[in-house]
């Protein structure tokens, strides 16, 4: 029995199983409480493991969850209850936090779905300048936008300019979705916003809170997803309370009024 169970310790699976663990989702130590001591209710590493899984699951979902804004508005052809500086209060957020984790060697999974959030939201704030009839504009957008990142990104920039631009992202994602938010409630309506990206994002940034504090103990950073929560919550408030309100149903009441 001994030598079965050295047998398939040892296996090629099991080894190729404990790289991927020990990779993605485990201290060497958890590894050992679990499939060696069978301590499965070890809370330091259950944490560790919920934390590790949902962030990962975040970044997964993070690569479409602007995807179903994306088509919506493509679709439509038209960017209608959707605010051009809120989209770009919200890249300075997202390009903060990205610039902020990478310059203090965050693990990928406490920040990854940053960096699909911005390129998703870049394009989204290029298609709002497009059917706005501000194509030239919308590329200009992606040619500063882009250079910026480079200058954030690059190691000559100082630690403080990036900290600095981490702690602005609390105001920048308040004034951001209180714009939007007015957007909403001055058309009376949410126009082409997605309500799947909007409670995926939602739900991703309150799951956020625990992982970066479980990550990288960093405070800042998760009071910024504390601010982002409940920012996002409004706007998911805002998508429920109009859901049977759409522009083309004030178009119609208009009529019948006149």
């Amino acid at each position: 029995m001994a030598e079965e169970a050295t047998l398939v310790e040892g296996s090629p699976f099991m080894e190729l199983f404990k790289g991927f663990l020990l990779t993605y989702l485990l201290p060497e130590s958890c590894y050992d409480e679990f499939f060696l001591k069978f301590n499965f209710l070890d809370v330091p590493c259950l944490k560790i493991v919920v934390s590790k899984g949902l962030g990962i699951g975040i970044i997964l979902g993070s690569v479409m969850v602007k995807l179903p804004q994306i088509l919506k508005l493509m679709g439509a052809k038209s960017a209608e209850g959707l605010s051009f500086k809120s989209v770009l209060l919200e890249l300075l957020a997202i390009t903060g936090t990205m610039a902020y984790s990478i310059a203090n060697k965050f693990p990928f999974s406490a920040w990854g779905e940053a960096l699909f959030l911005m390129l998703q939201t870049v394009t989204i704030g290029f298609l709002i300048q497009h059917y706005g009839g501000r194509t030239k504009g919308g590329v200009l957008f992606l040619v500063v936008y882009f250079a910026l990142v480079v200058l954030l990104l690059s190691p000559v920039t100082p630690m403080t300019v990036v900290t600095y631009m981490q702690a602005s992202n609390m105001p920048a994602i308040i004034i951001g979705r209180l714009i939007q938010a007015a957007a909403n409630f001055r058309n009376g309506h949410t126009g082409q916003l997605s309500a799947i990206s909007v409670f995926l994002l939602f739900a991703g940034s309150l799951a956020r809170i625990f992982t970066s504090l479980q990550e990288t103990g960093d405070t800042l950073m998760a009071l910024t997803y504390v601010i982002s929560s409940s920012c996002n919550g409004i706007i998911a408030l805002q998508v429920l309370y109009y859901w049977n309100s759409s522009p083309e149903r004030k178009k119609k009441k208009k009529k019948k009024k006149e």
